[in-house]
């Protein structure tokens, strides 16, 4: 089937000419790292200068005093050869001294920087892409993805994503060249992953639930120049690229469990990857800081920004997920959270990091997630609040019992006590994190003390509740005065703003320098989130700061309402905004969704408020009805700003 041609080469088999792949290699092939900037070598024939005046650009040694005589230092070499008094000390005089680096001065007096250099056999760049590279090959036959009926080991998947490289190549995609792709947790999200960075492409993955325009902006704006498309998503692209300036090459995913699919692109995605090489010789980075994939905020309040990863953060963000929560070898995890959303916080590279199995699923409801954990005796998973609502408001028909301990990674707001010992009754085990796409999903996590687990239920939620401490490979995380940018005081009441820096914060917005400088601004990423550090440093939200209410002067936070909302006992899940008050200025207004069969009037849910929670911090209106959610969960709080208003 005839392909298009993207921008950057036409669809002959070879590579680019700015790729040089060995031909015929079997193995994967790393290049020479970057090498060191050239040190000046250690000189031969050396004399302390009687006088020298110092360059104001260059940074002069310091001299002895005048009065002293400095000896010329030791020329370097092998050991055993001996230099003659004369040959130190004749040299030719320069009519003025060369300014001499940092690093060559560094050298000069540091002795482990002195023929010590990166080479290939000392250093690689860190990427992501080498997990799977391992993994094949020590477990080639260890199971790597479940998908319906279909099983694929780690040797069928690392093939997969090489070919998908290879014919990427093959239509022109190279170092910088942006790759999109619009699919639920399948297989192909999953290869994509991988095979993209593997040709030098930067992964782009689109949120399944944006709107035409939306796709249109993040295609142009990307410069997109291969779509790799579910056929679930025909309608939506197909308008998207009738108003896209950028036309890309579109190849269709036709997923056999998809059940509303039309043809939308050129190819399919296994024609396309049947022109690949399963032996493609992809190639490390030139250089760990190099883009990986690209993912795009919300845009709740404009055009989306677009958050660029790089190869060596996804990499630390990996070994996090693996050292912080207790993962292991060879586990089992279902996919409920979307890849899309921070590339499924970094768990494609992570399970191919510890060789584990993923089970995928399409679409997350009550019955299909308990038949996949029942079926195949799931270990791990990660889910918005939503999916815990699935969990514990499944029907007998729908729910099965599980044959053990299934860890449950969550973020968004902070479960409930009640939430956490339905969880637990059904054999789950919650672990709280926090982030942003900025900082590749999880960048804190509720690091659990095991004497904590002797506490009563209540106690156990209240500080699993906490958004907790830093992951071991972010620099730091702390909550401080913006203004002033100076630590609030550890004494879990003073609000401030949380920040971040460290490996696991994004390179930046693209194409937005500006955005970029003010989330960098005073050297921390300001995340535009409202907390408080607790005496033992375990950080815990109060709010977005777009979200807090000022009610006479007064903050509340959001949060808190909703949490004392959802443990009525006839509560699903609420949602708390401000409501514009001529009195008070703002005032809480609760969106509330009643479980199945349960009943409450808003007395009822206010009567409950005031019996938990200061007056002041009460709702005074109370709206029964379903929630509009994102796609990852999070509730959609500008939605109901607009609802409250009318309310």
């Amino acid at each position: 089937m005839a392909k298009r041609k993207t921008g950057k080469g036409s669809s002959k088999s070879k590579a680019p000419a700015k790729r040089k792949v060995a031909a015929k290699a079997k193995k994967t092939v790393r290049p020479a790292a970057k090498a060191a900037p050239k040190k000046a070598p250690a000189p031969k024939k050396v004399i302390a200068p009687k006088k020298v005046v110092a360059s104001k650009k260059a940074v002069a040694p310091k001299k002895a005093p005048a009065s002293r005589k400095v000896a010329a230092p030791k020329p370097l070499g092998r050991p055993g050869l001996r230099r003659s008094v004369k040959s130190r000390t004749s040299v030719t005089r320069l009519a003025a001294p060369r300014p001499v680096s940092h690093k060559t001065a560094l050298a000069a007096h540091n002795i482990y920087e002195r023929d010590l250099d990166r080479t290939p056999a000392n250093y690689a760049a860190l990427t992501p892409l080498q997990f799977i590279e391992r993994t094949a090959s020590v477990y080639p036959d260890h199971l790597a993805l479940i998908h319906g009926e279909r099983r694929q080991t780690w040797a069928e998947t690392y093939a997969r994503c090489r070919r998908l490289a290879s014919a990427l190549v093959k239509v022109g995609i190279g170092v910088g060249d942006t790759v999109a792709i619009m699919a639920p947790n399948i297989p192909e999200m999953y290869e994509a992953h991988f095979g993209v960075p593997m040709s030098g492409g930067v992964l782009n993955s689109l949120n399944t639930r944006l709107d035409a325009a939306m796709v249109a902006f993040i295609i142009d704006h990307s410069e997109t120049k291969v779509l790799l498309v579910d056929r679930e998503y025909h309608r939506v692209v197909t308008e998207a690229l009738a108003i896209a300036k950028t036309q890309p090459l579109v190849v269709d995913i036709d997923d056999p469990e998809c059940e509303d699919r039309a043809q939308i692109g050129d190819t399919t995605w296994e024609e396309f990857i049947a022109d690949g090489d399963p032996d493609f010789a992809w190639a490390y980075p030139s250089d760990e800081w190099n883009a990986i994939t690209l993912n795009y905020t919300s845009g709740t309040t404009g055009n989306p920004k677009g958050v660029v990863y790089s190869h060596r953060g996804a990499t630390l963000s990996s070994y996090g997920n693996a050292t912080q929560w207790p993962i292991g070898l060879h586990p089992v995890y279902l996919w409920t959270l979307p890849m899309f959303h921070c590339n499924g916080w970094c768990f494609p590279w992570t399970l191919a990091l510890v060789a584990g199995t993923s089970v995928c699923l399409r679409r997350p409801a009550a019955k299909p997630i308990f038949d996949a954990l029942a079926d195949n005796d799931v270990s791990h998973m990660c889910g918005a609040p939503i999916i815990m609502q699935l969990i514990i408001g499944a029907t007998d028909a729908e729910r099965r019992p599980l044959g053990r301990k299934v860890e449950f990674m969550t973020a968004a707001s902070p479960p409930p006590a009640a939430v956490l010992e339905a969880l637990e009754k059904q054999n789950f085990r919650v672990t709280h994190v926090y982030g942003l796409t900025e900082v590749y999903g999880p960048a804190t996590i509720c690091s659990w003390h095991q004497e904590w687990d002797a506490l009563p239920a209540h106690d156990r939620a209240r500080l699993k509740a906490r958004q907790g401490v830093r992951y071991a490979a972010q620099d730091g995380v702390t909550v401080m005065d913006p203004t002033t940018m100076k630590e609030v005081p550890r004494d879990g009441t003073t609000m401030g703003e949380v920040m971040f820096r460290g490996n696991i914060t994004m390179k930046g917005y693209l194409k937005n320098p500006t955005a970029t400088r003010d989330a960098f601004a005073g050297g921390w990423f300001h995340s535009g989130d409202l907390g408080v550090m607790h005496e033992d440093g375990y950080i815990e939200l109060r709010d977005r700061s777009k979200d807090i209410i000022i009610s006479g002067g007064e903050n509340i936070s959001t949060i808190e309402v909703e949490g004392v909302i959802i443990a009525h006992p006839a509560v699903a899940n609420a949602a708390v905004v401000a409501k514009p008050d001529e009195k008070w200025g703002e005032t809480p207004c609760a969106f509330v969704m009643l479980k199945p069969g349960a009943a409450a009037s808003a007395e009822d849910i206010i009567a409950h408020c005031r019996a938990n929670l200061a007056g002041f911090k009460c709702p005074r209106h109370v709206v029964f009805r379903d929630l509009p959610m994102t796609s990852t969960g999070k509730v959609q709080k500008y939605v109901l700003r607009e609802w409250a208003k009318a309310a």
